[in-house]
């Protein structure tokens, strides 16, 4: 079994809510603002600015329509972030002596 390092981990899906974000994108085909915030708990400011990271990395594409005059944001897993997705998986897998990377 080679030497599993910490140290390779993503730091963009790592962190807590963006962890949940990526879990929860990766059994769905996209999903609301809304749906995302209710199933990580997490506040408008705070989902707003993991989803930001997110987006950054070109890990989650983000899509922002009206409906009615109100703004609905949708967001989904880019083939990056599921590619991304399945090496951080791996990476836990290792850790547990399960799979290498």
């Amino acid at each position: 079994m080679s030497e599993f390092d910490a140290g390779d981990l993503d730091e963009i899906i790592h962190g807590k809510l963006r962890l949940g974000v990526m879990a929860y994108l990766s059994g769905v085909s996209d999903a609301s603002f809304a749906e995302l915030k209710e199933k990580t708990g997490a506040t408008d400011g705070n989902l707003s600015a993991q989803m930001r990271k997110l987006e950054d990395a070109g890990y989650v594409g983000i899509e922002k329509t009206f409906v009615g005059r109100k703004p609905h944001t949708r967001a989904s897993l880019s083939p990056q972030g599921r590619k991304a997705w399945a090496a951080y998986l791996a990476q836990l897998q290792a850790l547990l002596g399960e799979a290498k990377p």
